[in-house]
């Protein structure tokens, strides 16, 4: 049985309002009723979340799945996720599970069932993802915190919307994420219900806590895929830092864009190209067939260093850290 659990992160208002602290959202959730995610509530002038334990989806993923080619390359990697999500994008590949409502028909699993089932996969982490781990924070946090303990490192795939305090809050427990970096300021405004500026403060204040960061980029034709915006988007990356690997992947019509159309392979391994122009070491593509997309090269001598066929490595020449051929350090966790 699913029982609400008093949320972290939140503050008592006028009127028995609450203000919400964990997303950029900043969320005023009267008495009674839920924040923009969904899954926290009001009650009684205090904040609860309503999925606490309550999984709706668990898999043993290969860790390039995330998307992540520079953290733990050919691990598998304990995938789980809650309802829910504080973005509301038009195009969402995972919307029968983000944007239901809660049913709470399934039995609650304790952060420690979680880390045993990890741990009897083979994993070597658990990913936070399919939906936004943010709006299932507490058990996110929890169970982190007994992964460290078992020695398993901690993922989140995210849209990059939590608070600046929440980020801080799990940064100890947390050692990758992946961020969707979806495009400019009208698209998150318009595609997403959102505002870019978190995300980029937020992709910033990661790597200055010591997470390793990969960086995915959806391409939806005639909203994000112009030279401009993708070479906009690369130059973001790169001011950050242009050891991020980028992950540009190709739109599949989907959710309230289902009647919308594909994008081009074309376009995708243009945006590649670009990437590599704008000076950033390593850029992938996704969602189509294109497997000098999906290895990693050496950023200096150009040779190849991981072979990927799908979401599997079929070979890693990379050795303590470092190219075999140049002895140049390569970016990531190996």
């Amino acid at each position: 049985m699913i029982i609400p659990k008093e949320a972290v992160l939140w503050e008592e208002i006028e009127d028995r309002r609450i203000k919400c602290r964990l997303c950029n959202h900043f969320c005023i959730i009267g008495e009674g009723k839920k924040g923009k995610c969904r899954v926290r509530v009001n009650k009684e002038g205090k904040l609860f979340s309503l999925v606490y334990g309550d999984i709706i989806a668990e898999h043993a993923d290969p860790i390039e799945k995330k998307p992540f080619f520079h953290f733990l390359p050919g691990s598998l990697s304990f995938s789980i996720a809650t309802v829910g999500c504080n973005f509301s994008c038009l195009f969402c590949q995972n919307h029968s599970i983000s944007q239901v409502e809660i049913t709470n028909e399934q039995s609650f699993i304790s952060p420690e069932e979680i880390v045993n089932r990890a741990l009897a996969s083979g994993c070597r982490s658990i990913s936070y993802t399919y939906t936004e781990p943010t709006i299932f924070f507490e058990f996110a946090y929890d169970t982190a915190k007994k992964a460290r303990e078992k020695g398993l490192k901690n993922n989140f795939v995210t849209n990059g919307y939590m608070s600046k305090e929440a980020l801080e809050k799990i940064a100890e427990y947390l050692d990758a994420a992946n961020v969707d970096l979806k495009g400019d300021g009208e698209f998150y405004k318009t595609l997403c219900g959102a505002r870019r500026a978190p995300v980029i403060e937020n992709i910033k204040l990661m790597k200055k806590l010591g997470i390793w960061v990969e960086v995915t980029t959806l391409l939806i034709p005639e909203h994000n895929d112009s030279e401009v915006q993708i070479t906009e988007i690369a130059d973001l990356i790169g001011e950050i830092d242009t050891a991020i690997p980028w992950h540009i992947s190709r739109f599949y019509p989907s959710h309230k864009m289902s009647d919308y159309y594909s994008e081009s392979s074309r376009k995708i391994l243009q945006a590649r190209d670009i990437g590599f122009k704008e000076g950033l070491r390593y850029v992938y593509t996704g969602n189509i067939s294109d497997t000098e997309g999906e290895h990693t090269y050496c950023y200096s001598c150009k040779k190849l260093l991981i072979h990927r066929r799908g979401f599997t490595v079929t070979e890693n020449r990379i050795s303590n850290g470092k190219c075999p051929f140049c002895a140049v350090a390569i970016d990531g966790v190996f």
